[in-house]
């Protein structure tokens, strides 16, 4: 028998293989093929609820940041109005005993007299603040961030209409504060609502809470 024919006659070579011979060749293909199988229904409908998952829902509450954002702004403005015409260059006024009093102070820093020698840069992030408080509420879905995020903007508000309208210039106001805490600092309503909003912020963000009504889930230790 010459090579070529012993080629030939080969058991599994295309010329002479029977169909009734298994080669392992197809096992091979017809695992691979089992293995790859298409998504089925159950699986496109498992990504598509995960994909509506992630889509906020329910109506955008820029209108309850905007009803929040006023109320505290309008408070804030009334309550310094009154003061700086009934109490500014009178005594102190007690409100619990020489531990809450109410007296004019022109402040010319931040919150609660911080850096008093920067009224300029406290004017120009007040009114970054505002820029993204309202960026962000555009996709504002969640309550409970209304409601904070209309605390910073109504506070901010307060304090940046002293910096640009009272004396002694246009970006170089003094803040009106009254409230007079022993052994803390005078501060005003703005402030207040400043620090109310910037504390809910914290708390939402702790709780895995954003902006567009999601819950971020943190991974879980030991996951594997």
């Amino acid at each position: 028998m010459s090579a070529a024919e012993r080629i030939i006659s080969t058991q599994g070579s295309p010329q002479t293989r029977d169909d009734a011979v298994p080669n392992p060749a197809d096992g091979v293909e017809v695992a691979v093929a089992d293995s790859v199988e298409p998504t089925g229904p159950a699986e496109a409908d498992s990504a598509s609820g995960a994909a509506a998952a992630d889509k906020p829902t329910g109506r955008r509450r820029v209108g309850v940041l905007l009803v929040v954002a006023v109320l505290a702004f309008l408070i804030d403005l009334g309550s310094k109005l009154l003061v700086a015409a009934r109490l500014e260059n009178h005594a102190a006024i007690k409100v619990i005993g020489d531990v809450v009093t109410l007296q004019v102070i022109r402040n010319s820093g931040a919150a609660f007299g911080i850096g008093q020698a920067l009224t300029v840069v406290f004017t120009m992030i007040a009114s970054a603040v505002i820029v993204v408080i309202w960026r962000i509420a555009r996709r504002l879905y969640s309550l409970p961030w209304a409601i904070a995020l209309g605390l910073l903007l109504g506070g901010a508000l307060g304090n940046l209409t002293d910096r640009l309208f009272r004396a002694p210039g246009v970006f170089r106001g003094h803040v009106v504060d009254f409230i007079s805490v022993q052994h803390f600092a005078v501060f005003n309503l703005a402030d207040s609502a400043i620090v109310c909003g910037g504390i809910l912020v914290v708390l939402l963000s702790f709780r895995g809470s954003n902006p567009d009504g999601s819950v971020h889930q943190p991974a879980e230790k030991g996951e594997k």
